[in-house]
């Protein structure tokens, strides 16, 4: 069995879809945030407590997972499924994002991208096929094409050679594909913020009909109202009867916004990210825990939240873990913040369901102190 795309309803308010993705590990509820596990494991969780949470899939990082410990070694494990001890619907990312971001440690050919190990300094070499037999190994549910992300802002000569690299490099990748009964490859939309760019990738890459497709090249650091601007024109040439899914996006006005905005999928480090820096997303917005104002706070992290941090712990005591640096402030935060993001989802498929995420976003924002 490989993925599928089932719609359920259209918002009449919003036109924001629901819908299920059935994958050989269970089927996910969307419109769905996905926790980053980047080293087969999302820091500071176990599965279990992901599980607790109500987290459907978890995404992994190619680009990491080859450096260490090696796909071949998971492939011995039998798996990576098995090597996390994680049963439900996992989607690893190309490695691509991340060889780019290495700057001056690569080098981008048409073969593929060489580069440095942030490690050790090691030299490698990642082609479209590598990527491939890679995720293969993983065993993954959903793949990605390896794909040339471009930097923002950029030129549209650079940025149209970009696409067309990507274009090339997911014919390459559907090819390499051994298992495609098993693994739904999802190609990637780039094209920067140009409108005749998008659509003329948006038009390159479904022509090669992938189960699935993502818009990549956003979050790379343009102001949000472009982020949105490109996703409305972007999302209506993606099929309606496959998957959407908006790489790197994690706050809750972008799951929001991108949601409204056709996206069916989502995934950031963020949530995890800043819980090691002691910030906490709550229903009236961010929590600083680190901030003095909370030495003496005994309310919960989050008075609106049911989750198990919320339930058995003060601001003032995880204000005191992390001041003394224990281990446990960072998974307590990071507990609660994918607890609240997975909330928030839950959240957003009901007022779906019931035709009102537009009074739905106006509330929330309110509450989070964000501009209506």
């Amino acid at each position: 069995m490989t993925v599928t795309y089932e719609n359920i309803k259209v918002c009449k308010q919003s036109g924001a879809r629901l819908g299920r993705v059935h994958t050989p590990h269970g089927t996910i509820d969307t419109p769905v945030f996905m926790p980053v596990g980047t080293q087969a494991t999302v820091k500071a969780m176990t599965t279990e407590e992901l599980k607790e949470i109500e987290a459907q899939i978890i995404l992994s990082n190619t680009y990491h997972l080859y450096l260490r410990p090696g796909h071949k070694l998971i492939e011995k494990a039998g798996g990576l499924h098995k090597f996390m001890n994680w049963d439900r619907a996992i989607l690893t990312d190309s490695g691509g994002f991340q060889v780019f971001s290495l700057g001056d440690l690569r080098k981008i050919t048409e073969e593929g991208v060489e580069f440095r190990s942030h490690l050790d300094g090691s030299k490698h070499f990642i082609s479209p096929e590598k990527a491939i037999e890679i995720q293969n190994a993983l065993g993954s549910d959903i793949i990605m094409a390896f794909d040339e992300c471009a930097p923002y802002p950029a030129e549209h000569t650079y940025v149209k050679n970009s696409l067309e690299r990507t274009t090339r490099w997911a014919k390459r990748c559907k090819e390499a594909h051994q298992k495609p009964d098993q693994q739904a490859l999802f190609g990637i939309i780039q094209g920067g913020m140009y409108k005749d760019l998008r659509e003329q990738s948006a038009n390159e890459i479904i022509e090669l009909d992938f189960p699935g497709y993502a818009v990549g090249g956003l979050s790379v650091g343009e102001p949000k109202h472009l982020m949105y601007e490109v996703l409305e024109y972007t999302t209506p040439w993606m099929p309606a009867n496959k998957p959407r899914y908006l790489m790197g996006v994690g706050t809750p006005d972008c799951l929001i916004e991108g949601v409204i905005r056709g996206i069916d999928m989502f995934d950031c480090v963020l949530p995890t990210r800043i819980a090691r820096n002691g910030t906490a997303m709550t229903s009236v917005g961010k929590v600083v825990i680190k901030n003095a104002q909370y030495t003496e706070d005994f309310l919960p992290l989050d008075p609106n939240c049911e989750c198990y941090t919320c339930k058995n712990y003060s601001r003032a005591y995880l204000r005191h873990l992390y001041k003394a640096q224990e281990i446990l402030s960072a998974r307590l935060v990071t507990y609660h913040n994918l607890h609240f993001l997975i909330d928030l989802m839950k959240q957003i498929r009901k007022a779906i369901m019931e035709d009102r995420l537009l009074d739905f976003r106006k509330e929330f924002f309110q509450k989070y102190g964000y501009e209506v």
